[in-house]
């Protein structure tokens, strides 16, 4: 039997289908190396939760968890029915009807969304409290000499907290709700005023029942953030899960009752985002296939009562604050010195590290799942819920992984050179980016797959058979297509990373603040005229996507 070589061809191309295929099996291991390595934060916490802690377990029951539980409950039902009211009345109208201004108040709606929870806090209760400047006009007016004699209500209180997460949050609710209004068909309409029902009846009979999907998924994601929030609830003073989990872990020192209580919030923000994603998926369904009719024209003073009902919530949760912290700010008269300059650098020079490493792990992990299988897919779903987990969640989970780490790499360098060595990772700055990372990761997923999924397939399956490798297509074909989008994707992570709190004040290195920690530990030390101007820095900045999303989803909407 004589041997025949393979024709030199035929060699190539087994050489050439061989690295194009073990070019894939490299990216897949990466993207599940980076899933495992952004999970790890769940496992920590869970670890933390399990220790030895049964001391503290029955006084604590007794007294301060039944507090902390019902506060939290409490805030979440008020957002909930809050947002859904907020939200739900302004998208009706701007989706409805024509009235004078809507199409300004179309995106202006949106623009909240970049007035961070707790600079509105502080702005507000500068204003409302008893020294401030309406309490103070309404003394002048009517002489009022003492608080006794009248009643003002204090803003400083549960339902205090539940209001300025209301003005923060209704977006939510807004945009969901805005988009399922305009899908639905003519006909529900017509039917509804067939059946004589009038403006109103046939909002609330027809239009929010098959919108309640949106809706619902909205409030969801509004209590989500609300559950989370750190600096609005603490600068009132209300105990919720999270303002007790910093007091067990800095003010008790027990790291394990911290994480026993981060559990409990960690697991009432999946019970939020299964409920948000279910609804998600419900409102699919109700989309009508008919045109929605045109929008009605509003005449004598009712337009005006539109748009007072639609301008009242942006103006009281974006203008006015915005206003608001201009008089602080001005009043106080501090001008910008080095100390500011050396904030905003580490502000910024963090958010961007943050946001570019966010980016290009949600883009490897993006296109691996691509042409991948489905548990690489469902893997990548687990790792972009990341943003259901709270700051202070987060940071309590990170702390065992990272301290395994430390000392892991301590003995080892200590074992090679003979000479000891500090910790590297705890408390450095490379563990906040890491917390950034899981915390914000399901941003860039959701902006790289929506731009993945616009690219036809046809393409990568042209380069592949050219030879290309996995890396090398995305390099070579999907990067300069995705532009745009990794651009976007890359600002929403910065705005994202500038305005988070909790996080960044557990995990930050000592002697290393932030514009978001500096506004914070001024607003407690009641220095709200100087923590005026990094708030509205950062309020100036985050607006800037918040304003270009809004317009490009009004544009795409009516396009």
């Amino acid at each position: 039997m004589t041997f025949c070589p393979a024709p030199a061809d035929q060699v190539q191309a087994t050489n050439r289908r061989d690295s194009r295929r073990a070019g894939w099996i490299d990216l897949r291991l990466l993207a599940i190396l980076l899933a495992l390595i952004i999970l790890a934060p769940v496992l920590g916490l869970a670890w933390n939760a399990f220790q030895s802690s049964a001391a503290d377990a029955p006084a604590l029951v007794t007294t301060i968890i039944p507090e902390l539980v019902g506060n939290s409950v409490l805030l979440a039902v008020c957002v909930a029915l809050g947002v859904a009211v907020i939200g739900t009345l302004p998208a009706w109208l701007v989706a409805q009807f024509e009235f004078p201004g809507r199409r300004v108040l179309e995106w202006l709606l949106v623009l909240p969304l970049a007035m961070p929870a707790y600079v509105m806090a502080y702005a507000y209760a500068d204003f409302f409290q008893y020294a401030g400047p309406f309490q103070s006009t309404l003394r002048e007016w009517f002489g009022w000499q003492v608080r006794s004699d009248y009643w003002f209500p204090d803003i400083r209180t549960l339902g205090g907290a539940a209001g300025i997460l209301i003005l923060a949050l209704y977006p939510y609710v807004y945009v969901l709700a805005r988009v399922s209004f305009l899908e639905q068909p003519a006909a529900l309409m017509e039917a509804g005023r067939i059946a004589g029902l009038g403006r109103l009846a046939v909002l609330w009979r027809v239009a929010i029942p098959v919108a309640r999907p949106a809706i619902v998924a909205g409030a969801a994601l509004a209590v989500m953030e609300a559950l989370a929030d750190f600096g609005t609830v603490s600068y009132f003073g209300v105990m919720t899960l999270t303002t007790g989990i910093f007091k067990a872990w800095f003010g008790q020192g027990n790291l394990p009752l911290a994480a026993q209580l981060g559990l409990a919030l960690l697991a009432a923000a999946v019970i939020c985002l299964l409920i948000e994603q279910a609804s998600r998926s419900r409102a699919k369904y109700h989309q009508g296939l008919s045109k929605a009719h045109p929008r009605a024209t509003i005449h004598s003073r009712k337009r005006w009562v539109a748009l007072a009902l639609c301008a009242l919530p942006c103006a009281m949760g974006f203008l006015v604050p915005v206003l608001l912290l201009l008089r602080l700010a001005l009043r106080a008269q501090v001008q910008p010195d080095l100390a500011f300059l050396s904030l905003s650098i580490h502000s910024f020079l963090l958010a961007l590290a943050a946001a570019m490493l966010t980016v290009f792990c949600a883009t490897l992990m993006a296109y691996a799942a691509r042409k991948g299988s489905a548990p690489l897919r469902w893997l990548n779903r687990t790792c972009g819920t990341g943003y259901a987990i709270p700051g202070l969640v987060l940071a309590v989970g990170i702390t065992l992984p990272a301290l395994l780490l430390d000392r892991a790499l301590v003995n080892l360098l200590e074992a090679w050179t003979g000479h000891a060595w500090p910790l590297m990772l705890s408390g450095g700055v490379a563990l906040l980016v890491y917390a950034y990372l899981v915390r914000f990761l399901g941003v860039g997923l959701q902006s790289v797959e929506s731009g993945l999924a616009k690219i036809t397939p046809g393409i990568e399956d042209a380069a592949r058979s050219l030879g290309a490798t996995g890396g090398e297509t995305l390099r070579r074909v999907h990067l300069p297509m995705l532009r745009g989008t990794l651009a976007m994707a890359t600002l929403l992570v910065f705005v994202d990373v500038l305005k988070e709190l909790p996080a960044t004040f557990v995990l930050r290195p000592f002697n290393f603040d932030t514009l978001a920690v500096r506004v914070y530990t001024l607003a407690m030390d009641e220095r709200l005229g100087e923590a005026a101007a990094p708030a509205l820095l950062i309020v100036l900045v985050a607006a800037i996507p918040v304003y270009i999303t809004s317009r490009a989803m009004v544009r795409r909407l009516h396009g």
